[in-house]
């Protein structure tokens, strides 16, 4: 399963930790990957192994999540994903630091050791720009104090 973030509610709001589903997934692939709305109509010939109820259900679960939004033409709805693919992957990560956040500092301190060795094992140039972006973190609160 996915982390997701939806309000749970119709009509958006604030976004708040869920999980979406191996189906749930493939929908918004999908939506993504149209860049635009779709109807569930629309959306069919990819799912050709799941009924069209079964799609039409998963399309509203998604919205009732938060994850996608909808409109009414005539009697069809036409969802779009309330978010970029980059912008929901950015939200989980966020979602997911906020969660191991919490921890006491003797859990953190594996966390954040691990996230430093993993940016400088990817890219020496983004462990610099997380140095600097750390200073001015520190900058401004020595500001406000």
């Amino acid at each position: 399963m996915t982390r997701w973030f939806g309000n749970g509610s119709e009509g958006g709001g604030r976004f708040v930790p869920g999980w979406l589903g191996p189906l749930e997934q493939r929908v918004l692939e999908s939506l993504w990957a149209r860049d635009g709305q779709a109807s569930v109509r629309d959306l069919r010939p990819a799912f050709p192994e799941i009924a069209y109820t079964t799609l039409m259900t998963t399309l509203d679960r998604l919205h009732r999540k938060g994850v996608l939004g909808r409109s009414k033409v005539g009697r069809a709805f036409y969802y779009r994903p309330r978010l970029t693919r980059p912008e929901f992957e950015s939200a989980r990560a966020g979602e997911a630091f906020r969660i191991a956040l919490q921890g006491s500092g003797a859990t953190l301190t594996p966390l954040l050791s691990t996230f430093v060795d993993a940016v400088g094992d990817r890219d020496r140039a983004m462990l610099d720009e997380l140095a600097v972006l750390v200073k001015h973190r520190l900058a401004e609160y020595k500001d406000k104090a």
